[in-house]
């Protein structure tokens, strides 16, 4: 039963970054951090710690592409907008809210 969870739990991670990185591109990183508490880039260094666990090392850059599917840099030249003074306002009271 083991190997079927992590097969499904596996399933469900590569769906995420789909829907994340294919189909919601709109939805900027600022904005996952507002309203979840995490982004891309969170889930790129869970990806490095877990794999450092179990002694695989991947740096930052190797790490953020398996999880957007390409260079972070051409996915930040591609997709990512300057944050707005209300994203970084309600950015600042999500951090004091869960502070």
């Amino acid at each position: 039963m083991t190997d079927v969870r992590t097969e499904i739990e596996a399933a469900t991670f590569r769906r995420l970054l789909e829907h994340l990185n294919r189909r919601r591109t709109d939805v900027q990183n600022i904005d996952l951090m507002i309203l979840a508490g995490f982004c891309r880039n969170c889930l790129a260094d869970w990806y490095r710690e877990a794999a450092a666990e179990r002694g695989l090392v991947l740096d930052k850059d190797e790490a953020r592409e398996r999880i957007y599917g390409e260079p972070f840099a051409q996915w930040k030249a591609k997709y990512q907008k300057q944050a707005t003074p209300e994203q970084l306002a309600a950015f600042a009271a999500a951090q004091q809210r869960h502070a």
